[in-house]
Parts: C-alpha cells; sequence; structure tokens
C-alpha cells in the first residue's frame, strides 16, 4: 500500500494542533516554536506534492479511498488536481508566515482588563484550522469535504472573539463586545450556508445515490445519472449559496469587515487568504463538476453579483478610516473578481481566477501582516492617526507600499497577471461584463494610494517620530512574500502549467469552449 501522502499533509497539523495544545502552560515559548515546527513539515510535506503532481497525468491523483459508512455511501476519498495542489502550496507557505507574524499577539496583557487564552490555544487553532482546509481542497467526496467546510468555523469562531485585536480606540471593554459581535457573524452567517449546503447535499445523495464527486460527474458525463432541470438548479443553488457565503460574494459579505477589523492581522490573513478561497474553489470544483447545466443556467446573475461585488467593495474601501477594514472591502472587490473569472466560462478566466486565489493570497498576507506590524506599533487602526512613517521606518513603508501596489495590480507584481486573464476571458464572451469590471482597477489604485499617501508620506506626527524599523522576525515573515510577489509577476509559468490542464477539464465538465476571436478577413 503507498504512503497516503494526502492524509498525512492535512494530518500533520492536526497532530501539531493537539501535540501544541498539550505544551504545559508555562512554557509558552515552547508551544510557539512546536507549532512552527509543525507548520514547516506541513509545509515541507506540501512541496512532496507539488513535486509528485504530474500536470499532465490524471485529473485526480495522489488518490485515496476508504469505505467509511458504507450504510450511506460515504467515503473517505482523496484526490487533487492542479487547482487543488496550488492552493494546497498557497495554505502551507502561509501559515509558517501567519505564526512568526502572530508571535506574540496571544502573550498576556501585563495591564488593562482584557482576559487572554493561554497562547497554546491560539497557535493550536490555527494548526487546527490548517488540517481542515487543506482536507477541504483534497476531498472527493461530497459529505467528507461538507464536514471540514463547516468544522473549521469553529477553530476561526474562538481566533475572532478570543483573540481579538487589541488596538481600539474605544478601550477594552468596547473591543471585547465588538469581537464578539463580529465572531459571532461570522458565526451565523456560514452556519446559515452550511445548512443550507446540508440540504442539497441530502438532495444529491438521494439523486445519485452517493457521495463520490468523480462517480456523480462521470454519470453526469455518460448520461446515466439525468438530474430533472428544477431539481439540478436547486442543488446548485444550495451549494452555491454556502459557497458564496464564505468566498464572500455581495450581498453576503457583511461579516467579513467585522471579522478582519476585529481579528488579530494573522488571523484577518488566515480568514480572507486562506479559508474564504475554500468558497471560490468549491464553485469550481462541486458547482462546475455536479450541475453544469445549473452552472450555466446561473451565470448571467454570478456574473452581475460579481460585478458589483468588484465595484462596491472597492468604493467602500476608498472610503474606510480603519486600515484593517479598508483591506477587508479590498478583498471583496477581488473575491468579485475570481467569481468573475470563475463563470465567465472561458479557459482565461478560469486559469485568471486560480492564479487570482494564489496571488491574492500572498499579496493580501504581506499588505495585512506589514499593517499588522505597523499598527502594533502605534495601537491604533485609524488611518487619521499616522503621517511621516516613511521617514522614520522606511523598510516598513516600502514594504507596505509593495503590498499595497500588488493590491491593485501593478504591472510586474503576481496579482497583475491574473486580474489580466480574468478581465480577457470575461471580455471575450461577455465584453459589457469585462468593461464594467476595469472600474475596479481604477478605484483600486485610488484606495490603495491614498491609504499610503496618509499613512506614509506628509510631515511626521509625534506618535509616529519614535517609531521603530521592521524588526529582524518581521522582515523574515515579509521578505519572502514580497520576493514571490515579483518573481511570479514576472515569471508566473510554473503556476499556470500546474492550473491549466485542471481548468481546460473543468470547462470541458459544463461544454464550454473559448470563443474564437472575430478577425475581419484581409482586403
Amino acid at each position: 500500500m503507498s504512503f497516503p501522502l494526502l492524509t498525512a499533509t492535512a494530518a500533520l497539523p492536526a497532530i501539531g494542533a493537539i501535540a501544541t495544545a498539550a505544551v504545559p502552560a508555562a512554557r509558552r515559548n515552547a508551544a510557539k516554536s512546536l507549532a512552527l515546527l509543525f507548520s514547516l513539515a506541513t509545509l515541507a510535506l506540501a512541496i512532496v506534492v507539488l513535486v509528485r503532481f504530474d500536470p499532465g497525468g490524471d485529473r485526480y491523483q495522489l488518490t485515496e479511498s476508504h469505505s467509511w459508512i458504507a450504510d450511506f455511501g460515504v467515503r473517505y476519498e482523496l484526490g487533487v488536481d492542479g487547482i487543488a495542489v496550488a492552493l494546497i502550496a498557497l495554505t502551507a507557505l502561509l501559515i509558517p508566515f501567519i505564526i512568526l507574524a502572530g508571535w506574540h499577539d496571544a502573550d498576556p496583557l501585563e495591564t488593562g482588563s482584557g482576559r487572554w487564552r493561554p497562547t497554546q490555544g491560539f497557535f493550536a487553532l490555527i494548526l487546527a484550522v490548517e488540517a481542515m482546509v487543506i482536507i477541504s481542497f483534497e476531498a472527493t467526496d461530497v459529505f467528507l469535504f461538507y464536514i471540514f467546510f463547516e468544522a473549521m468555523l469553529i477553530p476561526m469562531y474562538f481566533l475572532i472573539g478570543g483573540f481579538g485585536d487589541r488596538a481600539h480606540e474605544h478601550g477594552e471593554e468596547t473591543a471585547a463586545t465588538q469581537r464578539s459581535y463580529a465572531a459571532v457573524k461570522f458565526l451565523l452567517y456560514n452556519l446559515v450556508g452550511g445548512l443550507i449546503m446540508l440540504a442539497a447535499v441530502i438532495g444529491l445523495y438521494v439523486v445519485a445515490g452517493n457521495f463520490s464527486l468523480t462517480e456523480i460527474a462521470e454519470a453526469r458525463a455518460n448520461g446515466s445519472l439525468d438530474m430533472a432541470t428544477n431539481t439540478e438548479r436547486w442543488l446548485f443553488l444550495g451549494f452555491f449559496f454556502a459557497f458564496a457565503v464564505k468566498a464572500p460574494l455581495w450581498p453576503l459579505h457583511t461579516w467579513l469587515p467585522n471579522a478582519m477589523g476585529e481579528s488579530t492581522a494573522p488571523v484577518a490573513v488566515l480568514i480572507t487568504a486562506v479559508v474564504d478561497k475554500v468558497g471560490t474553489f468549491a464553485m469550481l470544483r462541486f458547482c462546475l463538476q455536479l450541475f453544469p447545466e445549473a452552472s450555466k443556467w446561473a451565470t448571467p446573475a454570478i456574473l452581475v453579483l460579481a460585478v458589483i461585488s468588484i465595484i462596491y467593495g472597492a468604493l467602500l474601501a476608498v472610503g474606510q478610516r480603519d486600515i484593517k477594514r479598508l483591506v477587508a472591502y479590498a478583498s471583496i472587490s477581488h473575491f468579485g473578481f475570481i467569481i468573475l473569472g470563475i463563470f465567465a466560462m472561458t479557459s482565461q478566466g478560469q486559469s485568471g481566477a486560480t492564479l487570482y486565489m494564489v496571488n491574492h493570497g500572498i499579496s493580501t498576507a504581506a499588505l495585512m501582516l506589514v499593517a499588522g506590524f505597523l499598527i502594533s506599533r502605534r495601537g491604533s487602526r485609524l488611518i487619521a492617526d499616522y503621517g511621516g512613517v516613511q521617514k522614520v521606518a522606511p523598510v516598513l513603508a516600502g514594504t507596505f507600499l509593495i503590498g499595497g501596489l500588488a493590491t491593485l495590480s501593478l504591472p510586474g507584481l503576481a496579482p497583475f497577471v491574473s486580474e489580466f486573464l480574468v478581465l480577457v476571458g470575461t471580455f471575450s464572451r461577455y465584453p459589457v461584463i469585462g468593461v464594467i469590471a476595469t472600474l475596479g482597477i481604477v478605484l483600486a489604485a485610488l484606495y490603495t494610494l491614498v491609504l499610503y499617501q496618509r499613512t506614509m508620506t506628509g510631515p511626521v506626527k509625534p506618535a509616529v517620530s519614535t517609531m521603530p524599523d521592521l524588526r529582524a522576525r518581521e522582515l523574515v515573515v515579509v521578505a519572502p512574500l514580497i520576493a514571490l510577489l515579483i518573481i511570479l509577476g514576472v515569471y508566473p509559468k510554473p503556476l499556470t502549467d500546474i492550473v491549466d490542464p485542471a481548468v481546460k477539464q473543468t470547462l470541458s465538465d459544463v461544454q464550454k469552449k473559448d470563443p474564437q476571436p472575430e478577425v475581419e478577413a484581409a482586403k
């Protein structure tokens, strides 16, 4: 029996979470080091998965299949395609940086009335989320996917509510209330989406007789499973609603600004760069494969919602006074681009959407983590409390600028390639939608450059005059992310080689081909 590589990749952070939580309370640094060690070991396994994956091979590779709940047709089935491999690599890459960036975020307060959970709990919860996200990317059994899709809400709830941001202008008591509100709102929104999806999962079992993604998709393709049109549409809506909440897509997005605003910067990165990617990934893996006709039926409405997300998120980012909420609304706009690329139903659009998931994760991590370092120095999230930072902390300001330029998709940085492909893929089939979506680029330039101008340039405010520059640990966090943004911006081919075959197979599922360009005949 071959080594269960996919199981090991998901199980290792889960074991790490248990081991970290078991460290005695007095040994906080040991707990941190152990969590970091397990995250690095998980990254090593993710690299092995990446190396062993053959883009020209079978659609799902490194597969594992075992009977689990035989009476209900539930199996423990894992397998990865190029899209899943890229997102597993992203997740495993970001978690060590999240842990390093949050090294002191769960330390006890020496003063104040706030009570904090043990440091061990903070890092154990991060590893638990990593384990659940990775197995969600690997699962090819719908029921198995659903379990971890929902289970990851519990550690995220405690990370938001129990280890929230300490920088709050209204004091610790108000901050605790707002953290609790943000955590409950996050949980309720996602639980409602999950319950609706559960009904759809049960309906799918009634229609198909099993939960195997590969078997159901194959039966749909060869005509042995013929769903009634209305049945397929209702099942599609049940799945899509849950994924749209997780993504998040307008108007189901309102939990995200609260959750990111009240979280520590590393947890905010965990939310938007890791957990939310499960929603957009699932649209590709489950919605399009299981319900191809319903996906095409819903495409016009989804494209409109995606464009609204792009413009709405960008406009609200322009008007924000809070740094972290600005990044949250910018992420809503970016997720609109991802969903636009998925449902444009073109190879360029879906390749761009997959690249966008990876590149947005890296760029948002870079920008938000540097913002977190900035906020921890000043003790405020308000943009108005900053000014002239580049004169006293030039390295911090420089990395903040590169993260911001990546957010606005500057050519030469990784997000540009993905955003360009999404817009090209959309315009080739839906030119009006494509043109409107480009407004998001203009607005992104506005909110990013205004944020930099107001915080980093101008006269040095007294409160930031003694602000230290990035320390060694912080440079270890930021430098690799900046390097990746530049490398993938200049040479994205290794990533596109992995995801393109999976994108072509997804387009084949929905029986779509790229529109042929209209070339005027030469006279």
